[in-house]
């Protein structure tokens, strides 16, 4: 358990301290004093308010009036200044908490999109489920919980401070028993539960994210899932995934069955504890009967400050499975950065101003297979190479490394600056936004009028397209909204509005008729960007000048086609068509 507490902490702290050295420290720590100020502040007159709600029992009890009715201006005037103390405290915690969420939140996202991690977690297998959990949710908790859990054990520090000064006073013996009977509650439940419930609150916050995932799935994949009539095995991996999170909640249940058994005896027994102690003092009529309600007051407030561990224990095991899942988080970020400058074979991209592959050896990212062996082919300026070859030879897996995204292997891969080449992978990507997002994506910065893009889009044959759906203002689903060929012929129309010197194109035309990819190739063509495509449609030769072809056994060829009978052969497929 000593080990297990050893870790959270580590863990806490070095998720923690990035913000707190961070370029916005000394705002946040401005927020931290302010809080602790009116934490102060408010402790001070929580001990005041104390003590004369004994006077007022004291009042009472000796008849005394104007006693008592002083005693009753004091307590309204305090309370006064100490409602709009508590709420100041209040409003502070929470705009740091807000702070540092945003903070935490741009510094993951930032390190999740750096060196790609973002696909690295895709393409590998590991333990890091639920990435959009952790950034979104996780966050969120660790920051909140953390301040207010740093505030309560400070909180207590002070209470313990100001209220045991007042219980010292009244009786010595209990000031004793208070801190040996906390010390020993907080052994008792640590020790006991400790453990179990911070593995089953880290199960319980897996469980509950494939559980949803699942159920987003659905929702992304709802009409192929319609197709295949696939509505009851959806249901029943939903449900599985549902029970997963039933029966951990029952072990989690059985396991706070018990913890609150032993914690409702145990906090219940300080109320009365006080008044047995002080008893025989107020029936010697050696003490006020108000100091019972003193003392009272004094030794619950230290007790439970004394107590934090166990009263908050539930939500410090959630607490303690929820930085883990941040930590391991952090560091597989940090080692995806690592990796990417570690000195390791490797294949080498070079800037440059054309596009050749050198002596290229590609293997899958964890180096178990190879797929092309030193290959070695350049593409001539403003001319198209088609890559070819049965499934599972290293088409894509070449246009990755092209891309820079796969670099195991060996080899020399010449391609153009960044802002220079343009991919278009083999599922369309639709980003959120606007029609004018989708057409101008990736560069959505770009300030091109209306008349422009209506232009481009009609050179893709969608020529009505704003107009059906209001305009290049108007947001939807477009993923949803627009067929796939819809949707491959709107990234075609990226092409023509970037114009990049290179394009690399994934089976882009796959979801279209042979009319549609013959215009759209032609469009390629007088745009005058050199090309690169991969596809098994045999149509696809007419638009190409290089043929590379790439076999299951790792070997490849390289065949030259005739530039005449590729612009005769593009010609013929050209003809009227419709939307």
């Amino acid at each position: 358990m000593d080990r297990l507490n050893f870790d959270i902490v580590h863990q806490f702290w070095a998720i923690a301290k990035s913000y707190w050295s961070s370029d916005e420290k000394w705002q946040a720590r401005g927020l931290l004093l302010g809080v602790v100020v009116f934490l102060l502040a408010y402790t001070g007159l929580s001990v005041l308010l104390n003590n004369k709600r004994g006077v007022l029992i004291s009042a009472l009890s000796a008849q005394d009036e104007s006693r008592f009715w002083q005693t009753v201006w004091i307590f309204l005037g305090v309370l006064i200044i100490y409602a709009p103390l508590l709420a100041g405290y209040t409003y502070l915690r929470d705009r740091l908490s807000l702070q540092w969420r945003q903070w935490l939140t741009h510094h993951f996202v930032d390190h999740y999109f750096a060196n790609r991690a973002y696909y690295t977690l895709h393409i590998i297998d590991t333990e890091i489920d639920n990435p959009d959990q952790r950034i979104a949710e996780d966050v969120r908790s660790f920051t909140q919980e953390s301040l207010a859990l740093l505030l309560v054990l400070v909180e207590s520090v002070l209470s313990i401070v100001a209220f045991s000064s007042v219980l010292w006073g009244i009786s010595r013996p209990l000031v004793f028993f208070l801190v040996l009977y906390a010390l020993i509650g907080t052994l008792a439940t640590t020790v006991v539960f400790g453990k179990p419930l911070v593995r089953l609150n880290f199960e319980q916050l897996k469980k509950e994210a494939n559980l949803r995932f699942s159920l987003v799935r659905v929702r992304e994949n709802a009409e192929a899932i319609a197709f295949y009539r696939g509505e009851e095995r959806e249901a029943q991996q939903v449900k599985h995934r549902f029970l997963d999170v039933f029966e951990n909640v029952k072990r989690l249940l059985l396991w706070e069955l018990n913890l609150n058994v032993l914690t409702n005896a145990y906090e219940f027994i300080p109320f009365i504890l006080p008044a047995l102690v002080v008893a025989p003092t107020i029936f010697a009529g050696a003490m006020e009967v108000g100091k019972v309600s003193e003392a009272q007051g004094a030794f619950i407030r230290v007790f439970f400050s004394l107590n934090v561990v166990v009263a908050r224990f539930q939500e410090l095991t959630t607490f303690g499975a929820g930085i883990n899942r941040l930590y391991t988080f952090a560091q597989f970020l940090q080692q995806t950065a690592q990796q990417a400058t570690a000195e390791k074979p490797q294949i080498q991209t070079v800037e440059s101003d054309r596009l050749a592959i050198e002596h290229l050896t590609l293997q899958t990212p964890n180096h178990q297979r190879t797929l092309i062996e030193d290959l070695s082919v350049e593409l001539p300026p403003q001319a198209g190479l088609l890559v070819m070859g049965p499934s599972g030879c290293g088409k894509s897996s070449l246009l990755r490394a092209i891309a820079g995204l796969w670099s195991a292997g060996q080899g020399t891969i010449h391609r153009p600056a960044t802002d220079q080449i343009m991919f278009l992978p083999q599922r369309p990507y639709m980003v959120l936004g606007t029609l004018r997002d989708q057409v101008l994506y990736p560069n959505t910065h770009l300030d091109v009028d209306d008349e422009t893009l209506q232009q481009v889009l009609a050179q893709v044959n969608l020529a009505g397209l704003a107009e059906r759906f209001g305009g290049f203002d108007a947001e939807y689903d477009w993923a949803d909204v627009l067929s796939l060929g819809e949707q491959q012929r709107l990234t075609f129309a990226r092409l023509l509005l970037n114009k990049p010197s290179y394009a690399i194109l994934d089976e882009a035309t796959s979801a279209l008729d042979v009319s549609n990819e013959a215009q759209l190739y032609q469009q390629l063509q007088t745009l005058g960007s050199t090309f690169l495509s991969v596809g098994h449609r045999a149509t696809l030769t007419h638009y190409h000048r290089m043929l590379l072809e790439l076999a299951q056994d790792k070997t490849w060829s390289v065949k030259h086609l005739d530039a005449e009978e590729v612009f005769h052969a593009a010609s013929r497929e050209i003809s009227p068509h419709s939307s």
